[in-house]
């Protein structure tokens, strides 16, 4: 059976990795975006360079219509979605808290779990039927680890590791597993710029492994929660850091 995996804000970075990996590994990818239609479609067009199946779908996946148009998409052209790899990442302030807004802290909070929300009830029908499903949230290491100005972020996506150990709790009995991913600092991603190159050169010396992660890095470790041999392991988190925090 090919399975078919959705990767949420996949048209580069983590996502777009992720992509071309489970790609390679014989799985039809759906390449959502939201803005980047070119960059998507770039990524489509080079899986199926070589020779694997892919298409590029634009949609917002905080609404609802706009999920539910997703997955009727793919399922008419693939059947159901059988790996959702939710990677988008909505933006967010960094600042301190005392500069912050609650509609700034309080909007991400609802940015991240509304999405979450969205694309997981879209995606859930096909793999309950079939008894078998992959849900992969990423997170960060900033929901355990604070940095200045992150509270936003890492407030989030400490949430919405919590949402997902509750899904892996309630869809267990299904044949779904649920579990996180979270990179710490990754280089060659849109949002790598909020490190300058002093803080680069800190994080590095203080990561055991030598180096930042890069976006192949994280895909490798999500490919393995996706695939068919990950049949016992859910409601975990991967801590995707080079040992720069310990857990």
């Amino acid at each position: 059976m090919t399975r078919v995996a959705l990767i949420t804000g996949s048209s580069s970075g983590i996502g777009a990795a992720t992509a071309r990996l489970l790609a390679e590994r014989g799985m039809r990818v759906v390449i959502n975006y939201l803005h980047s239609e070119q960059a998507a479609q770039e990524v489509a067009g080079g899986i199926e360079a070589a020779g694997g199946e892919a298409m590029a779908v634009q949609a917002d996946v905080r609404d609802v219509a706009a999920g539910d148009a997703l997955v009727e998409r793919v399922r008419s052209a693939w059947g159901g979605i059988d790996v959702l790899v939710h990677n988008a990442l909505t933006p967010y302030a960094i600042k301190p808290f005392e500069e912050m807004t609650w509609d700034e802290l309080g909007g991400k909070l609802d940015d991240e779990l509304r999405a979450a929300f969205v694309v997981t009830k879209a995606v859930l029908p096909a793999m309950t039927a079939q008894n078998w499903g992959r849900l992969i949230y990423l997170g960060t290491g900033l929901s355990r680890q604070p940095r200045a100005g992150m509270i936003a972020l890492g407030t989030a996506k400490a949430a919405l590791t919590q949402f997902a150990r509750y899904l892996a709790q309630e869809l267990g009995p299904r044949g779904i597993t649920v579990n996180v991913v979270e990179p710490g600092p990754v280089a060659e991603t849109r949002i790598s710029h909020v490190l300058d190159d002093e803080q680069r050169r800190r994080q590095t010396a203080a990561t055991p492994l030598g180096r930042l992660a890069v976006p192949a890095d994280v895909a490798t470790v999500v490919a393995f929660y996706a695939g068919e041999d990950n049949s016992f392991m859910t409601g975990t988190t991967a801590a995707v850091n080079g040992g720069m925090a310990m857990y």
